[in-house]
């Protein structure tokens, strides 16, 4: 029986959660199927997702379905919590999309379509509640092939439609093989010769399925069960077996963390080789930047931590078991890595950590209610951003403000449920407003010597500042001799420089840029005669560390930045005889279509719109369209603000572009 890391994607209130409990149904693990609505399903073990009836973590449970051991992933839908589906594709072998034959192709089935083609995993379609009112198949079909644009098997057709009796009617459709022959020269020839049997077809499917080529779609309904046992044997048959070697070193990846009822971290990872067991020391993170209140027994090679695991548990049958040992392919939780985060490498690195969706472009302010401990709001919200480490907490101590980065309000609602139920702590939040970034205009350098021109800091350090590819990241390299001083002075440089490009010189994060250090220099230890050393006269990482946010800023003064703009890209359908009402409020709303469409009694319009407009757009789409438009958008790149004042974002460190200010704040000691 081989091993299968399944998940279920889905755009919100697909019934995703009800396909998941009809599989854990069907596979014996539960007598009753639970209700989303009643707040009993399986998966959805977190109070405030039982009350509000969404999908908030994702969730592990594994069982036998039909000869394959399926670990199964259950994963938001709402478009809020794409961070936490982003986690957990890393570590899929297979998914299953679930479509609504009511709603059809949403925003969020595009942007989940794209990135699992983007990454190789495996696909099936399911096009759920054909027992619906209003329920569709060959119209969701058409639109699946449409927006979606990838190569589709139908598997199938439904009978019954949008009646209780609605079934599914297994066998391939009339276009299967000419889909299949696209992709493969002998299956087009014996298909040009007059037909293929259905067994050659079948090893086809199977063999362009697991290579990411076609996507079979089934049509079925989690409620009544109808279909559900076709797309079963479809999970069994199509979708490629966990790899990995058990004999070879351990390998794995964190793809979600959570505290226990005595506080302690819990990692669940995915272990891709090897075989981790209970009192294995184990190397873990990656070096992307310094870690903070970091508890693991001592600093590996290469800047990651080495913790031991004080225990394990796998998932079997709908339930977490303890176990001393578990191998590749697996899916475990981990006790006993301190400071563990979401991301990091377990073992051997093997693949990189990578975002695939686009970071959140909003922000909000925490107000804690009357009589709140602030103290206890920031460890509270500081254990959630473990949990979420895209909600990006800043902490303002001059404005005694904490400020966290969102995908959407209904995000911030469960925000303030969770910190109310799980910690007791009463929150209000001011007015959501927009995530910029800033990007270099052009090259900067510069450079402060030891004990010269009013440097304070017993420490050299020269830097020169380049614009970087867009998605590139901070590069951070030297054009000096590594053995020129202590590798945890360049330490010390490193880490300041990726912490101080979080607020450019308008208080945006500056997200691609290289860094290259071009002058370095310190004082070596001294002490007096007989006497031991002496702190004052000798560099420590400290005077590394001061010194950098002055340097760079200077740097980053001399390059300028240009303040960019999130955008998302938009799809507007709406009838044509509405396009001359739609065109000038586009345009005023700084998204003027990029092409535009007229296919028989629709306009299809097609953009990109300042994130900042998106809703007002949506405010105002009802009573431009008669309410027949439809609007689909998701983020798509930065722009440079081309109207209004440049926004400015209220700094949180000690201002590096006031030296004054800085200098009161931060050195040590102050030169003459």
């Amino acid at each position: 029986m081989h091993l299968l890391n399944l998940g279920i994607l889905a755009h919100v209130d697909a019934g995703k959660t009800s396909l998941t409990e009809r599989l854990l149904h069907t596979a014996g693990v539960i007598d009753e199927l639970g209700s989303v609505d009643a707040g009993t399903t399986r998966t959805d073990t977190l109070a405030l997702e039982r009350r509000r009836g969404i999908t908030i973590r994702s969730a592990v449970v594994l069982f036998p379905l039909d000869g394959v051991t399926v670990n199964l992933i259950d994963t938001p839908g709402h478009p809020d919590f794409i961070a936490e589906v982003e986690r957990v594709l890393g570590v899929l072998d297979g998914a299953v999309l679930v479509v609504s034959a009511v709603e059809g192709v949403q925003a969020q089935t595009r942007v989940l379509m794209r990135t699992l083609r983007r990454l190789g995993i495996p696909t099936l379609i399911l096009v759920n509640k054909i027992d619906r009112r209003g329920a569709r198949d060959e119209a969701v079909l058409a639109q699946l092939a449409r927006r979606l644009a990838v190569p589709l098997v139908p598997m199938g057709r439904a009978a019954a439609l949008g009646t209780p009796a609605a079934r599914f009617l297994p066998g391939f459709g009339p276009a299967a093989p000419e889909v299949l022959a696209d992709h493969d020269d002998a299956l087009l020839t014996a298909y040009l010769d007059g037909g293929v049997p259905d067994a050659v077809l079948r090893a086809a499917l199977a063999d362009q399925t697991r290579r990411c080529l076609v996507h079979p779609v089934y049509f079925g309904s989690a409620v009544t069960g109808a279909g559900v046992p076709d797309l079963i044997t479809g999970i069994g048959r199509l979708l490629p077996a966990a790899g990995g070697d058990s004999a070879e070193p351990v390998s794995g990846t964190v793809f979600k963390v959570e505290r226990g009822p005595a506080g302690e971290q819990i990692a669940y990872a995915r272990i891709f080789s090897g075989s981790l067991r209970v009192r294995d020391r184990i190397p873990f993170g990656n070096d992307t930047g310094p870690r903070t209140g970091v508890r693991a027994e001592s600093r590996g090679a290469g800047g990651r931590e080495v913790g031991r695991v004080t225990g394990l548990s796998v998932f079997d049958r709908g339930a977490e078991h303890r176990r001393d040992s578990a191998g590749a392919g697996r899916i475990v939780k981990v006790w006993g890595l301190g400071g563990v985060r979401i991301g990091d490498a377990l073992g051997r690195p093997v693949r990189a950590y990578e975002h695939h969706f686009a970071p959140p472009t909003l922000e909000t302010v925490v107000v804690p209610a009357p009589g709140t401990d602030r103290r206890a709001l920031h460890l509270a919200l500081s254990q959630l951003a473990e949990q979420d480490p895209l909600i990006d907490v800043r902490h303002d101590e001059t404005r005694k403000e904490t400020s966290v980065s969102l995908y959407g309000e209904v995000q911030k609602e469960v925000l303030q449920a969770t910190l109310a139920d799980e910690y007791g702590l009463d929150v209000t939040f001011r007015e959501t407003t927009t995530v910029y970034v800033e990007r270099l205009a052009g090259t900067g350098a510069a450079v402060e010597f030891n004990k010269k021109d009013g440097n304070p800091f017993l420490a050299t350090v020269g830097l020169r500042v380049e614009p970087a590819p867009v998605g590139s990241g901070v590069g951070f390299g030297l054009a000096v001799e590594l053995g020129s001083m202590p590798y945890a002075f360049f330490k010390a440089v490193e880490d300041t420089v990726r912490e101080t490009l979080g607020q450019g010189l308008h208080g945006w994060r500056i997200p691609d840029c290289t860094v290259t250090m071009t002058h370095s220099g310190y004082s070596p230890r001294q002490s007096h005669a007989h006497q031991r050393f002496d702190k004052s006269m000798s560099s420590t990482g400290q005077d590394f560390r001061g010194l950098t946010p002055l340097v760079l800023t200077e740097a980053l003064r001399r390059a300028g930045t240009r303040v960019h703009e999130p955008m998302h890209r938009f799809r507007l359908e709406a009838p044509v005889d509405t396009l001359g009402a739609l065109l000038p409020v586009l345009t005023r709303l700084g998204a003027p279509p990029r092409s535009t469409a007229t296919p028989g009694a629709l306009c299809v319009l097609e953009g990109a719109v300042p994130a900042a407009r998106v809703h007002r757009l949506e405010q105002l789409l009802p009573g431009l369209t008669r309410g027949e438009g439809e609007l689909e958008s998701a983020f798509d790149h930065y722009a440079p603000v081309a109207r209004g004042t440049v926004p400015e974002r209220p700094r949180t460190d000690h201002n590096p572009l006031d030296r004054k200010e800085y200098l009161l704040k931060v050195a040590a000691r102050v030169g003459g």
